[in-house]
């Protein structure tokens, strides 16, 4: 297919029709789809189009696509089906029965938290970048007039995060954004020093986003609970007072306290293991994370990365999860080269390879890893000895971390931080990588591609999967 128009006239019918669609979205690779039917769709024959690089069925219709292609695609596909408005209105009720069909409590809590935290990222990554130019201009001793300012923009967003949280939280679990900011307000403002829960007095930030979440989380059932009693004449008045009032009373004698302490215990959790277990936690770590995120379980870690940054200013967790990514590309490498005479899916590694470098992982895992099977736990193998070379450097106690989350890879190097000075977490970090690309492509050469058997293209262009056995 030349054009995002053909792809997008080719994946219509093969997903029930204009009729069928719901609602169209997308994220960095993939085209999101609410389905009315989706027993209406034909899985097949969408794997097989050039250019799908795989299909997930979970809360939307995934087509994988890949960077860059999903962006150009995703408005050719909405212009065949109809507007974002009309889809929106006549898909809504459908989508939120298909949501409550699929859900199950360990999902839904997982997507909710996802919900929650993964909207703060882009100024995460931003706030990240500013903060580890400065770190590095201040070392140099350069540019000492800016420096102030630069240190100001990325600290202000870090030390109000859980009034987005707060928001966020609240929005999502139905209740008023506003309220649930307010009430996480509470957790960050410096006033709370002249209140003493447990015998101890209260510190601004005490329990940063974890407390921020429980509070606007009480606020919202708060709330829900207050608009089951109170009359509709004076509902605006005594439901927020009372939802503001209950919860941040709790908050200041209750949950920051407790937040406080599961912070500090996740913090001194996460240093100790890597300061004892360094390359087998590493190992662990990185050689699990890609099962993770083919289950979505890796969610679950998006507040532990959070907490983290929060308390030390950066996650040293993240770092030996990106070497997932590093297995994945060497994995690939080695796929190409073995796979001389498939000329189908060396295309689809040579277009997706430069994505896995940047860390965006799941075209060479839904196009390259998956379908041959084998690859997919060389891939993790590498992953696992880049996290444990890391780790290695971790227990020496050269700590690599990151000051924001969502890029990895080459990516995550304007992020980095460490307590050795950004050099040292440099060499270490790109360490892990090359470990990664090595152990992932030596052990797929070597062992991963045993049985598999080359499929060219026919004619159509069309290639079935490849086999191993």
């Amino acid at each position: 297919m030349d054009t995002p128009y053909d792809t997008a006239a080719a994946l219509l019918p093969l997903v029930g029709g204009p009729a069928n669609v719901t609602s169209v979205a997308h994220c960095m690779t993939r085209l999101r789809l609410g389905l009315a039917d989706r027993s209406l769709v034909d899985e097949a024959a969408l794997r097989a189009l050039p250019g799908v690089l795989g299909v997930v069925d979970d809360d939307t219709y995934q087509i994988v696509l890949g960077p860059g292609v999903v962006a150009k695609v995703t408005p050719e596909f909405e212009k065949l089906v109809g507007s974002a408005g009309e889809l929106a209105a006549r898909g809504a009720e459908l989508r939120a029965e298909q949501r409550a069909r699929n859900a199950t409590p360990g999902k839904l809590l997982l997507r909710r938290i996802a919900n929650i935290f993964v909207p703060l990222i882009p100024a995460l990554i931003g706030c990240g970048v500013l903060a580890g130019l400065n770190g590095l201009l201040i070392n140099l001793r350069w540019l000492p007039g800016v420096t102030g300012a630069l240190a100001v923009i990325p600290s202000a967003f870090l030390s109000l995060i859980a009034v987005f949280v707060g928001y966020n939280t609240a929005k999502e679990f139905g209740g008023t954004p506003v309220l649930g900011g307010a009430v996480a307000a509470v957790v960050v403002y410096p006033g709370v020093v002249k209140v003493t829960a447990f015998g101890v007095a209260l510190a601004p930030g005490q329990g940063g986003v974890l407390g921020a979440l429980a509070a606007a989380l009480l606020g919202t059932y708060i709330e829900k609970w207050c608009r089951t009693w109170v009359p509709a004449t004076l509902d605006v008045l005594v439901t927020p007072t009372l939802t503001v009032l209950v919860a941040g009373l709790a908050t200041l004698y209750g949950l920051m306290y407790a937040a406080g302490e599961i912070s500090t215990a996740i913090g001194t959790a996460s240093n100790w293991l890597l300061a004892t277990t360094g390359p087998f936690a590493g190992l662990i770590l990185g050689g699990l994370f890609l099962p993770l995120v083919m289950l979505g379980l890796h969610q679950a870690l998006i507040p532990i990365h959070t907490t983290l940054i929060e308390q030390q200013g950066y996650t040293v967790l993240l770092p030996i999860l990106a070497m997932a990514g590093a297995g994945q590309v060497g994995a690939a490498v080695a796929v190409y080269f073995r796979l001389r005479h498939d000329t189908s899916i060396r295309t689809t590694i040579k277009s997706a390879l430069p994505a896995g470098l940047l860390g965006v992982g799941e075209p060479l895992i839904y196009g390259v890893s998956l379908p041959l099977g084998r690859p997919f736990l060389t891939a993790c193998a590498g992953g696992a000895a880049g996290g444990a070379f890391v780790g290695f450097f971790a227990m020496l106690g050269d700590k690599v971390g990151a000051t924001a989350i969502g890029p990895s890879g080459w990516a995550l190097f304007p992020l980095l931080a460490g307590n050795r000075g950004l050099g040292m977490t440099a060499v270490i970090y790109a360490g892990g990588l090359l470990t990664g690309y090595l152990v992932g492509f030596l052990a797929t050469y070597a062992f991963g591609l045993t049985g598999v058997t080359p499929t060219p293209s026919d004619s159509s262009g069309t290639r079935a999967p490849a086999r191993t056995t």
